[in-house]
């Protein structure tokens, strides 16, 4: 059991590093360099509106503010490429409520 617990420890001196797959429209992040990983999907509904639909991190990797990584690469990439925003996903709405820069405010859609 202890194998197991030790295996889904992230390593805290490893820096994150959210990658970006506009293909699958997706962000995600590599866990531990394991098969496991957090991600948040998306899909555009317009030409320059995306809806932020769902963000998840393996139960094992909660509470380490991993999602809000994939949260703010999402509202960089929305301000970044000029889009407008959906926030289905409620973590992505929690973590604009939680920053409310102007430029993402500008870009969320209510």
């Amino acid at each position: 059991m202890a194998q197991a617990t030790q295996m889904n420890v992230l390593d805290i001196t490893t820096p994150l590093r959210v990658e970006h797959d506009k293909k699958r429209r997706q962000f995600s992040i590599r866990l531990n360099g394991s098969h496991d990983k957090a991600v948040l999907l998306y899909e555009y509904v317009g030409k320059k509106t995306v809806d932020l639909q769902h963000t998840e991190v393996p139960e094992a990797y909660r509470g380490r503010e991993i999602a809000k990584h994939l949260a703010k690469a999402a509202m960089d990439f929305v301000v970044e490429e000029d889009l407008k925003a959906h926030l289905t996903c409620w973590y992505i709405q929690k973590f604009v409520k939680e920053n409310p820069h102007p430029h993402y405010l500008e870009h969320v859609l209510h």
